[in-house]
């Protein structure tokens, strides 16, 4: 394999991830990924239109935003020169877009690239089933007030009543047509994962994020302010009351006869926005920046989607073995929190030898990944998973938790890594610089 050339991370920053409270969100996915990007670029010392390109990783563009990239550079400010683009890999839609940079200022057709990711999953639409939309289509071919008179006679109530719900159809995986908490049941099973240990982990990531909030470590985060004047001004899903009793009243949701998922034990259906500022070494120098990281390797895997929640094994697990490292030699993981069930699915698949064997190509365990060393300020199951920016996210916290806990701020390694509906998994290897 030929030698990765690493790509400098200059700068980044996220709008607080809000909850989805079964209403529109009062921000599209533009105007999230605008703001955080206007006062990220608004401390630099170049213009945006400087920017070589503006990638963005977003699941579900609005339909009069479909190709968002664009519309949110030319938001930004960057100019009509400056392309703007849009990828989509799932969960990873967000990480899909930094690993874009990076191959396009290795191969030397960029040298300063704005990327991250964006959702507004509470905008994401409700549609109408195929007979309400053919008999909408019926409606405006109608040329006569009879003709429409005798197709309100033909509508049911039913018809208006049961919309298709959007975010369902795009959380469920169309090959094996199971939602993705389905598969985190799949993992539950295969590893042997009780109820109370995924609500005890539930537990554990609100708590670190309430952590977190009170020591000011989410210091990558810019306000939002909506038309009301409200300022937004922290992350809103952590639960201060959360415990593993108020949890074990849930209901599954997934399985509701057999199941463990439940809405406690799942990522939040949110809103939010991240982005890093990527730059050669070339970039650096021009503009004399001061890089907070590089990235030094990167990885795309794929698996069965109805276990797609093992992504992060067989994503990250070849940057291990290229750079001859074990589990706990890095100094921090980040592992996106899909499901606490899919999380802890990930940890026994490493220390399990038969799959490390079987699955990995492996002649055994990889071992125990030390606990105080994985998502050490909490996930997505406090946080939110807007399923765009997560893997955007976790690549920038990553940097800051190693930055924080390294006085030189060098030589400091950490894995971000994600699962990815459709069966795929992602990761990134950072070091602080």
């Amino acid at each position: 394999m030929a030698a990765f050339a690493p790509v400098y991370i200059v700068d980044g920053a996220r709008t607080p991830f809000l909850k989805s409270r079964n209403v529109p969100g009062p921000f599209s996915a533009s105007d999230l990924a605008t703001i955080s990007g206007r006062a990220l670029l608004a401390r630099q010392p170049f213009a945006p239109e400087q920017l070589d390109e503006v990638i963005v990783g977003c699941a579900g563009p609005s339909a009069d935003e479909v190709n968002i990239g664009r519309v949110i550079a030319l938001r930004l400010g960057c100019g009509n020169k400056v392309p703007g683009w849009t990828v989509m890999r799932n969960c990873a839609s967000g990480m899909q877009a930094i690993d874009s940079g990076i191959a396009n200022i290795q191969n030397g057709r960029s040298q300063l690239v704005m990327a991250g990711g964006v959702d507004a999953l509470s905008r994401t639409p409700l549609l109408y089933s195929d007979r309400m939309v053919m008999w909408f289509s019926q409606m405006a071919a109608a040329r006569s007030l009879g003709k429409r008179l005798a197709l309100f006679a033909q509508l049911r109530p039913a018809l208006l009543l049961t919309p298709v719900i959007g975010i369902v159809k795009g959380l469920t995986d169309p090959v094996v047509n199971l939602m993705m908490g389905q598969t985190a049941e799949n993992l539950a099973w295969k590893f042997g994962i009780s109820r109370r240990e995924m609500d005890a982990f539930s537990v554990d990531s609100h708590q670190k994020v309430m952590a977190a909030q009170d020591a000011g470590r989410f210091d990558e985060i810019v306000p939002l302010i909506d038309g009301n004047g409200k300022v937004y001004a922290a992350d809103d899903g952590v639960r201060r009351d959360s415990s593993v009793e108020n949890l074990a009243k849930l209901k599954p949701f997934f399985d509701r006869a057999y199941g463990k998922i439940t809405p406690g034990n799942s990522s939040q259906i949110t809103d939010g926005a991240a982005w890093l500022l990527l730059a050669s070494a070339a970039a650096v120098e021009r503009y004399q920046l001061q890089p907070i990281g590089r990235i030094t390797d990167t990885q795309w895997a794929g698996l069965d989607p109805a276990q797609m929640g093992l992504g992060p094994v067989h994503a990250s697990t070849p940057i291990l073995q290229r750079h001859g490292l074990g589990l706990n030699d890095l100094d921090a993981w980040e592992i996106n929190e899909a499901f606490a069930a899919q999380v802890q699915a990930c940890l026994r698949a490493w220390n399990d030898a038969a799959y490390c064997r079987e699955e990995l190509g492996l002649d055994g365990a990889l071992g125990a990944l030390e606990p105080s060393k994985l998502n050490v300020d909490g996930g997505a199951i406090a946080l939110g998973h807007p399923v765009g920016a997560s893997g955007a996210r976790i690549v920038l916290h990553l940097l800051h938790v190693l930055r924080r806990s390294n006085d030189d701020k060098s030589g400091k390694r950490g894995i971000a890594t994600i699962c990815i509906g459709g069966g795929q998994g992602g990761a990134v290897l950072v070091e602080t610089v």
